[in-house]
């Protein structure tokens, strides 16, 4: 009766383990097949990758930080160099060059809305070659073509655009462009095919266009390079500049309204040359105002680029190293012609800025602070709570 009893113990024992060692290898079994099956499905995936899956244009080759953030485009896009223009002259198509950098807040936006557009960017590889460059490596090829659009638009910018042929003559310039038209500008999705429609039906006009430009072009850099700078040519930019000067706020030219402290250095020359106080003073009240204005970063220090408004208060919100340094010193010559405090204050505060912010760890400076953080203008200097 025991033995019965021991053994009906020790069966029911067996059993039990014999069950969980069971258990045991399914579990095993199951978790060998279930990671067999997605390392095949992940390869899968990498050899069948979906019809929308981004792929990388030349500029992935490059080190521009400005042309790598366009590596993903579904634009065609080239690095400046002879492969582009080569291939413009046997296909017989024009080029199309852009130009920006890459803490450019209008450049940021004319890539979201048409560079990463696929019906954009299948216009623009069906009717062009196009051309990235970064005006902060190139800055000799940015300098050319600025001057074609500042000759043709009278005013410039980045994005600048330039519609050129392949043998690198402009016929068309612009800065910013949208996908399509609005506020009366023309848009990206309207002007390729007026310029394609051209470029097949009447090229011959867009052939003597560019040399048209061209011609003027090299007439206007000869003549910025020869000719005297007598008192007389001093005078009557004077009086040009006096004739621009804003007497309320400051500055020169209505809104958007740029520093530009060369045009300070100047005035304080022709004061000190001339002694007519008005010049002085029209530094001084830009100066001022600027330095109360929103356009300065009383918090952080240093000036933004550029301000929205005439009064100075609205800024766009991306600083540049060389403001930083022009302004750092138009303050400055104008503490040295003064004497007044706030004016050095000014420029031991633009350093600060610049020492804790632009710096890099290795001892260089940055070029400039993107306008744009979380995807938005100013969202770094305004925060959520302040829109």
């Amino acid at each position: 009766m025991n033995m019965d009893t021991n053994r009906n113990k020790w069966t029911k024992k067996y059993k039990f383990r014999f069950i969980n060692l069971l258990l045991i290898l399914l579990i095993l079994i199951i978790g060998m097949l279930m990671a067999t099956a997605m390392n095949q499905k992940e390869n899968s995936s990498r050899n069948n990758k979906p019809a929308n899956h981004k792929l990388k244009n030349r500029l992935a080759q490059e080190q521009s930080p400005y042309l790598l953030q366009h590596a993903d485009n579904p634009v065609d896009w080239y690095p400046w160099g002879p492969e582009a223009f080569a291939r413009a002259q046997t296909e017989n198509k024009p080029i199309f060059l852009s130009i920006g950098y890459s803490t450019c807040h209008w450049c940021h936006v004319m890539e979201h809305e048409s560079f990463e557009d696929e019906e954009v960017a299948r216009l623009l590889n069906q009717t062009f070659i196009c051309i990235k460059v970064d005006r902060e490596e190139r800055p000799d090829i940015d300098k050319v073509y600025m001057d074609v659009a500042q000759m043709l638009t009278q005013h410039a910018g980045w994005p600048l655009t330039i519609i050129m042929t392949p043998e690198k003559k402009p016929f068309f310039a612009g800065t910013y462009f949208p996908k399509t038209a609005r506020f009366g500008q023309i848009g990206m999705m309207e002007l390729i095919p007026r310029v394609s429609k051209l470029w097949q039906e009447e090229p011959q006009k867009l052939l003597e266009s560019a040399e048209g430009i061209t011609q003027a072009l090299q007439k206007y850099s000869h003549q910025q390079s020869t000719g005297e700078l007598s008192e007389s040519v001093l005078n009557q930019a004077y009086n040009e500049l006096s004739d621009m000067y804003d007497a309320e706020f400051g500055g020169f030219g209505s809104a958007p309204k740029f520093p530009t402290p060369h045009t300070l250095y100047f005035l304080l020359r022709h004061w000190r040359r001339t002694h007519d106080t008005r010049a002085l003073e029209m530094v001084e009240n830009t100066l001022q105002n600027m330095r109360r204005g929103g356009i300065y970063d009383h918090i952080g220090f240093g000036f933004h680029r550029y301000a929205t408004d005439t009064k100075w208060l609205a800024p766009h919100f991306e600083k540049m190293l060389y403001d930083q340094a022009l302004l750092a010193l138009a303050y400055l010559e104008t503490c040295q012609a003064t004497g007044k405090d706030l004016y050095a204050q000014t420029a031991r505060e633009i350093f600060t800025c610049v020492l804790r912010d632009m710096q890099s760890p290795p001892g260089g400076f940055y070029s400039a602070e993107d306008a744009d953080s979380e995807s938005q203008e100013g969202n770094f200097i305004s925060g959520p709570s302040m829109k």
